[in-house]
């Protein structure tokens, strides 16, 4: 059984350093994404070890993450000319 989600991942981090650590351990656990928003398909515990790997060295006073699950069941709304990886409104 693939219990696996999409979940959207944002940051807004003020460090260089801590903002290139966190976009490389990105690129290891997501399928698209740009500078700062990435896309990823995950489990429930994978996605809480990747929240532990990027929230380690933020700044609490001043940096942001933000993980959101989309809803299976509802249109993905986009726009724009992107590669996309969309089938019938699905992310494949």
């Amino acid at each position: 059984m693939n219990n696996r989600r999409t979940l959207i991942i944002s940051y807004d981090i003020s460090n260089d350093k801590t903002r290139k650590k966190a976009f490389k351990t990105l690129k290891d656990w997501r399928y698209d994404g740009q500078k700062s928003v990435h896309e990823c398909k995950l489990t429930m515990n994978q996605a809480e070890e990747l929240f532990l790997q990027l929230n380690e060295p933020l700044n609490q006073e001043s940096d942001k993450l933000m993980m959101v699950w989309l809803d299976s069941h509802r249109n993905i709304l986009y726009r724009g000319c992107g590669k996309a990886n969309l089938k019938n409104n699905v992310w494949v």
